[in-house]
């Protein structure tokens, strides 16, 4: 597989969350808004990005029986940095994710990455398929943020486009649910 279909498979064909459904907690806890899911992808695609690479540069000299720790080791030093990264340049945006961007090592989409693609293929690739996979993952927590900041709060992105107040359920948690199944389900009828 050539490296612009490994960056576009993540997109539509594999997402993360809307096909392979992984990484749900996260994705139902900070997409009340469009800022706050494109926030938590954004920092997501960082981590997965740089723990591809570096990874798929280190999985050949990692014995097998501690390969899962160490991987787990890769990715958290990248979610540190990114955590102090956000606290110092982004304080309102952390605030607002506030656990769950420490909570990024445990999220299965990057250490399925890791052991699925990265420790298998070399440092280009492993960057390439983390891009697209993170582009995916982004893609779809701004969309289903945006979808309950619209009809949740009438606004998207923080402007508030009508007067009203919106349908509360769709800031609540069940908003999530409602909003992450229609995303699902439509991209299972474009996806065949």
């Amino acid at each position: 597989m050539n490296n612009w279909q490994n960056f576009t498979k993540g997109i539509l064909k594999e997402n993360p969350i809307l096909v392979l459904v992984l990484g749900t907690c996260p994705t139902l806890a900070t997409t009340s808004s469009a800022i706050n899911g494109m926030s938590m992808g954004l920092a997501t695609m960082f981590v997965l990005v740089l723990s591809n690479i570096a990874i798929s540069l280190v999985a050949k000299i990692i014995p097998d029986k501690v390969r899962i720790p160490c991987y787990i080791v890769v990715i958290a030093a990248f979610v540190t940095i990114v955590d102090l990264l956000m606290q110092a340049y982004v304080p309102a945006i952390y605030a607002t994710l506030g656990i769950f961007i420490p909570l990024i090592v445990v999220n299965c989409i990057l250490l399925g990455r890791a052991e699925s693609f990265a420790s298998k293929n070399g440092a280009l690739a492993s960057a390439i398929d983390g891009l697209g996979m993170g582009v995916g993952y982004t893609l779809a927590l701004t969309v289903l943020g945006a979808i309950r900041e619209i009809l949740g709060s009438l606004s998207v992105f923080g402007w508030k486009f009508a007067q009203g107040d919106g349908i509360l359920l769709f800031v609540l948690a069940p908003g999530a649910f409602f909003g992450l199944a229609f995303l699902i389900a439509l991209v299972k009828k474009i996806n065949k």
